[in-house]
């Protein structure tokens, strides 16, 4: 399922620039975490799947969180969800971690923090969460409820970081 993942994500996130293929740095707890050089450049991010996905479709594509670092762009912490269908127009992606709810910007199938301050709040709640619950619309009108596990956020999060130089 992992490596499976790893693929995809490698597919979908990154085939557009000249790059290799990922390298696995290892599994932690629900987190997955990887490296890759695109365009000669260190990238390093990390994955997971939901244990839950619930709404009443009857098709829906693959479904995942992703948090990347790229530091030779000095972008860390860059938050991501891919929805498994396209998101109703102007709606609102909501993702509730803990008592905390963020609100995110949409495009096409991708849901984004609206700032980059919104992604390490959005990092930073993950990282003390134990799950993490992501709301969203279908193009269809379809409400979709997917919960994510956060064990082995931090350690993935600190391989990562560790690959990548972030302190």
């Amino acid at each position: 399922m992992i490596k499976y993942m790893s693929l995809l994500l490698f597919a979908f996130c990154f085939s557009a620039n000249a790059m290799e293929a990922p390298r696995h740095i290892g599994d932690y707890g629900d987190w997955a975490a990887y490296t890759y050089k695109e365009n000669g450049r260190n990238v390093c991010y990390m994955a997971s799947t939901p244990k839950k996905d619930e709404g009443k479709y009857t098709k829906r594509g693959d479904i995942y969180a992703v948090v990347t670092h790229r530091p030779n762009e000095k972008s860390f912490d860059v938050v991501n969800f891919v929805a498994g269908y396209t998101y109703k127009p102007d709606s609102k992606v909501e993702v509730k971690i803990g008592k905390e709810t963020f609100n995110l910007f949409i495009s096409e199938d991708k849901a984004w923090a609206l700032t980059s301050n919104d992604d390490k709040k959005l990092v930073n709640a993950m990282k003390r969460g134990e799950r993490m619950i992501v709301d969203g619309v279908s193009s269809k009108g379809t409400k979709t409820k997917d919960t994510y596990s956060l064990k082995g956020f931090m350690r993935a999060y600190k391989a990562i970081s560790a690959k990548c130089g972030k302190k």
